[in-house]
């Protein structure tokens, strides 16, 4: 799983251009690894930092960073559970522990937070976009990197007092959570949507 990246360009370096036929191969196969197949180990401190360097080189119009990165580990992301798993028995919704699981399982999380500029020029809708751009790229540094990945949202992204608990701010909200651990079985591939249905041409 190690893999020693190019040094961080500087501003203005001429960054080389050139096809990439292996990164095509990578998308055609990608896959999402289940929550539930995720184990230890997960990525390494130096591991991470390569993958937030990473999920940070994303299309971020007027280079606001409108997002910021939460990381669950450890003793830390078990506390975190205990403290959803408390208020899920306060809503008295058990279901709501439930879905914890999915967030227990893995034994590392990224949260990926969109955190828009307010007043800024750029519409927040693509600042949201830019976030939105964050966990896909992360996603995939992840899976090229040898990992299992998977994006999900469950209520604790949404529910006001679960915010609270993992401290997003006023005008901010959770756009993803990145489940990070090693794969214990090969995903299966599922549907892929029919393109044509989707897909059309403008004329005047």
């Amino acid at each position: 799983m190690h893999h020693d990246l190019p040094s961080a360009p500087s501003f203005g370096d001429a960054l080389p251009f050139a096809a990439a036929p292996q990164v095509l191969d990578f998308l055609a196969l990608r896959r999402s690894t289940s929550a539930a197949t995720l184990a230890a180990p997960a990525p390494s401190e130096a591991q991470l930092a390569d993958l937030l360097r990473l999920a940070a080189r994303v299309p971020d119009h007027g280079k606001l960073t409108p997002w910021r990165f939460l990381i669950l580990d450890g003793g830390g992301k078990a506390d975190l559970v205990q403290r959803l798993e408390q208020l899920a028995g306060r809503k008295g919704e058990p279901q709501l522990a439930a879905k914890l699981a999915k967030l227990r399982i893995p034994p590392m999380a990224v949260v990926v937070i969109s955190s828009p500029r307010p007043g800024a020029s750029i519409p927040e809708w693509e600042q949201v976009l830019s976030s939105g751009a964050v966990c896909t790229s992360l996603l995939y540094a992840a899976l090229a990197m040898g990992f299992g990945a998977n994006w999900i949202t469950d209520w604790y992204s949404y529910d006001a007092e679960a915010c609270e608990i993992l401290g997003v701010k006023d005008g901010e909200r959770v756009a993803g959570v990145m489940l990070l651990g090693t794969p214990r079985e090969a995903p299966l591939e599922r549907e892929r949507p029919a393109l044509p249905p989707l897909v059309t041409r403008w004329t005047a």
